[in-house]
């Protein structure tokens, strides 16, 4: 599966001249089920997460965390300027749920919000109104959305190795 996506590359030799040019460690973009997963890790995060400069954050990670790098920076576009206004709008809500705060339950704000009015008429003040719940909603879905996907690939990764032991066993295993 996605291991054998990986393991098929053969490192090119302008790869090596550009690591070696520029003293790239290795290990920020090797391929193994750890360096992938945090890679996940820290790119889901980092996308859901409302803020300018999300692949800038993500490099920033990596003294504290070794994980394949490239990786990291592409997960950040899921959300790019198509799917942006509806994933902040989920976490708005979510974080509206968690905070008790019933401003999305006004149907008026929700038609407002898709306006200009909402940028031209005291747009401070409507923002400081939304910033809290959104920035609560986005903690709790990037949390939960970067452990989940950290698991899955770890998973994906175990069973794909464990698939390709049976089919070897298989291979060499003579029936009587």
């Amino acid at each position: 599966m996605i291991r054998k996506v990986f393991k098929k590359r053969n490192s090119s030799n302008k790869l090596d001249t550009i690591i070696t040019k520029y003293n790239v460690p290795r290990e920020y973009l090797s391929v193994n089920r750890n360096a992938v997963s945090k890679a996940v890790l820290v790119g889901l995060f980092f996308a859901f997460i409302p803020m300018p400069l999300q692949m800038l954050a993500v490099i920033l990670m990596v003294p504290f965390i070794k994980f394949n790098v490239p990786i990291g920076v592409g997960l950040v576009w899921i959300t790019n300027p198509v799917t942006m206004p509806f994933i902040f709008y989920g976490e708005l809500i979510i974080g509206d749920l968690l905070t008790l705060n019933p401003i999305t339950q006004d149907l008026d704000f929700i038609v407002e919000l898709f306006t200009m009015d909402w940028f031209t008429t005291d747009f401070l003040s409507k923002l400081m109104e939304i910033i809290v719940p959104m920035y609560i909603g986005a903690l709790f879905t990037a949390t939960i959305i970067a452990i989940g996907g950290y698991y899955l690939v770890r998973y994906l990764w175990w069973r794909s190795v464990h698939h390709q032991k049976l089919k070897k066993e298989k291979r060499f295993h003579i029936n009587p």
